[in-house]
């Protein structure tokens, strides 16, 4: 039995999804501007116009504004969508396909939550690499990097999930009871920093594609052709740029997520029973 599972078990469906909406909402939000100055550096090293001509060091907070807005509606809907797939999915299924379950619904999250973290992160990586827009954005340049932050997003969550999903279950079955927060975040940390290097050329692909010109075409900003473009000029050293903040931003990012996700999820629980 997963932490948490044993509470909300006496929920209805309705409270269970709310609990996971305000326990998603306060952990994005939390998490994403604590670590919004890695972040900057991040979407900087992996800047075509180069880190220096991006910032450099200079305004790392420049762009959190979208953040604060988005990162809460992002996080809560990813998890309203995650844990209702659960609830409604695994009573059908045996205990030894939950996995699959974890992964079809991570990879419905991601989905969904992207049509909000999409906008927000378009914006917010342009003012992070300095880029001044004369014109306010067309819808279609918002969601330009859709694709790419999808492809990006549905490996990343279909190996974050049920990582964290069997971490927290192999330890509750090494230390015989529940898993705390603090031990659900330390299997979120472990989860996540996986995920995150794994991905990691996604990423600069995904980061290129938001930056690049607002007349650029079409065929300019497809995923593989950035993939190829960025292998062409820098190797497989161009295609990693940006690793060891996105890999450290992302291991203390998921210690504090999943941290306060537990956390907010054991108050709802408490509150709700």
């Amino acid at each position: 039995m997963l932490y948490g599972q044993k509470d909300s078990a006496n929920l209805s469906k309705s409270d269970v999804l709310l609990t996971a909406f305000v326990s998603g909402a306060l952990a994005g939000i939390i998490c994403d501007v604590t670590l919004f100055p890695l972040d900057t550096l991040k979407t900087r090293l992996q800047s075509q116009h180069g880190f220096f001509k991006s910032g450099g060091f200079r305004q790392l907070y420049k762009g959190v504004g979208p953040v604060v807005l988005g990162s809460a509606p992002s996080a809560a809907i990813f998890f309203i969508t995650y844990e209702g797939i659960k609830q409604y999915s695994q009573p059908y299924v045996p205990e030894q396909y939950h996995s699959i379950i974890h992964m079809v619904a991570a990879s419905s999250s991601e989905v969904t939550a992207c049509l909000v973290r999409v906008p927000v992160e378009v914006i917010k990586q342009r003012k992070q690499a300095l880029l001044s827009d004369v014109h306010r954005l067309r819808l279609r340049t918002l969601y330009r990097g859709y694709g790419s932050t999808v492809l990006r997003d549905l490996p990343f969550g279909v190996i974050q999930m049920p990582l964290w999903e069997y971490f927290k279950l192999y330890w509750m079955q090494h230390v015989h009871r529940e898993c705390t927060p603090l031990e659900g975040a330390a299997c979120g940390s472990a989860s996540v920093a996986i995920s995150a290097a794994i991905t990691t050329p996604l990423d600069v692909a995904k980061t290129r594609i938001m930056l690049s010109s607002t007349s650029a075409e079409k065929e300019e900003v497809k995923i593989s052709t950035m993939l190829k473009e960025v292998y062409k000029d820098n190797g497989v050293k161009g295609l990693f740029a940006g690793f060891f903040p996105r890999v450290i931003g992302f291991t203390i990012g998921g210690f504090i997520f999943f941290g306060v996700y537990e956390q907010a999820k054991e108050f709802c629980i408490s509150y709700f029973s």
